[in-house]
């Protein structure tokens, strides 16, 4: 990935030998190093409690204020390929671990810094590079020797330590009701039986934003929440107890054929017997509905045709069912495994064991804003999701407060892997430090050690 190095000097040899010496070795090695410093000195000030925020305008004209380094750096536009590399580190942190994405930049800043004075004194690069996997292999080591065991059972412990990591975001004046919401989600997913779990999907939390109120409005749902409300423009109910829920991936319209055509209709009974025919044809699609139980419908969004009419929502609400409308196809698969039900793709599959159920689900309006929700509480819940209903006076806070959540479940989420924390505010950076020290004083000089 770094630069071709093409540019040789020549160097004849006293027996008449000439040698081909490549000149630019030692000056890409210099631009690679002084590449990544300058990404992570761009980074270095938005660093712990105290660090500031990047206000970034992006290509589009959007603007976006945030102090997570895996954001800043994937909105950069980087050439240099050492420069590209940091970049990648970084978004390899937000996968892996989740926070930390801007310590480790600095950190790869600060010992690259430190190998322009090893290469300068003649070090070969290479024994650089075996010393600094030695070096980590020792800092491991300590790092396990002071870290003390975490018991998820420990609520208190989890919350104490999410809350560090919200110290440093834009909603650390939240971090009392945020760390909590972040904690539970995540427990709630493990379920009782937390001391088997090695690993946390956080696919199985929801996270939805609403404009309007304030962060501290912000709740968790043990259920499911749709970001709109539902569809009554034929006055259907809002309210429904003891729901049994469908999912519907069939159109309630009329059909339509494969190719595009015009029908012309000359006399007015012709026109009549057409609407006729619609009409019993969706009223058909309705009673099949009903008939299987459901009292709550599901429409996913359909991009070929109309996925529902005014027709279909009127027959829907005489028969007092409630539908919500444009469910994304990408979330059917949580929300089948939240309610328990199965998609339907023909009219003639509906059947009751496909249904969901829910204890509630109704229009929920919400405060601070003239928006509704549709939520679904009391469900069986068999795939163990939770869904986090965001709230923020405009989408900067939002996105904001969404992406501090996510690496707060993220901590959560390392502690389920590795059930240990370290002592903060540099302690064990410093400890490490210490202690790097005197296996340096031990080492030897040769075999690339020291």
């Amino acid at each position: 990935p770094f630069r071709k190095e093409t540019e040789t000097s020549t160097m004849v040899s006293a027996d008449g030998e000439t040698l081909q010496e490549r000149a630019k070795g030692k000056d890409v090695r210099t631009s690679n190093i002084v590449a990544a410093k300058a990404v992570a000195n761009a980074v270095r000030t938005s660093l712990g409690p105290r660090g500031m925020d990047k206000l970034m305008q992006l290509p589009s004209g959007e603007v976006l204020i945030s102090n997570d380094g895996a954001t800043i750096l994937s909105k950069m536009n980087v050439l240099h390929p050492a420069a590209k590399m940091l970049v990648e580190l970084s978004r390899s942190q937000d996968v892996e671990a989740g926070d930390g994405t801007t310590t480790v930049v600095v950190i790869a800043g600060a010992l690259l810094e430190s190998c322009s004075a090893l290469l300068s004194k003649g070090i070969h690069p290479a024994a650089v590079a075996s010393s600094f996997v030695r070096a980590a292999e020792v800092a491991t080591k300590v790092l396990e020797d002071m870290s003390r065991p975490v018991d998820l059972n420990d609520r208190d412990a989890l919350v104490s330590a999410v809350n560090t990591c919200l110290s440093s975001k834009v909603v650390s004046q939240n971090s009392d009701l945020l760390a909590p919401i972040a904690v539970d989600s995540v427990l709630r997913i493990l379920g009782e039986d937390r001391s088997a779990a090695t690993n946390v999907d956080l696919r199985d939390v929801r996270m939805v934003r609403q404009i309007g109120g304030t962060v501290d409005d912000t709740e968790l749902v043990d259920g499911l929440v749709f970001d709109k409300g539902s569809t009554k423009s034929a006055g259907g109910p809002s309210q429904i107890s003891n729901a049994k829920i469908a999912l519907i991936q069939f159109c309630l319209s009329a059909p339509k054929t494969d190719m595009d055509n015009n029908v012309v209709v000359s006399d007015y009974a012709a026109m009549d017997r057409i609407l006729r025919d619609e009409r019993k044809y969706v009223l058909g699609l309705c009673k099949k509905i009903k008939k299987a139980g459901a009292n709550v419908v599901l429409i996913q969004k359909s991009i070929l045709r109309d996925a529902y009419n005014e027709l279909s929502l009127h027959f829907l609400a005489k028969m007092g069912v409630l539908v919500v409308t444009d469910v994304e196809r990408t979330d059917v698969e949580f929300v089948c495994r939240t309610l328990g039900c199965r998609p339907v793709a023909h009219p003639d599959g509906l059947s009751p064991d496909k249904l969901g159920e829910a204890e509630r689900v109704g229009d929920v309006a919400l405060p601070g804003s003239g928006h509704k929700v549709v939520k679904f509480t009391g469900v069986r819940n068999p795939g163990r999701t939770v869904t986090v209903l965001l709230r923020g006076s405009n989408d900067l806070v939002l996105a904001e407060a969404d992406r501090s959540v996510h690496d707060a479940q993220c901590v959560v989420r390392s502690l389920v892997k590795r059930r240990a924390l370290v002592a903060g505010g540099g302690a064990a950076e410093i400890e490490c430090a210490v202690r790097l020290r005197e296996a340096s004083m031990e080492a030897g000089g040769g075999g690339g050690g020291g």
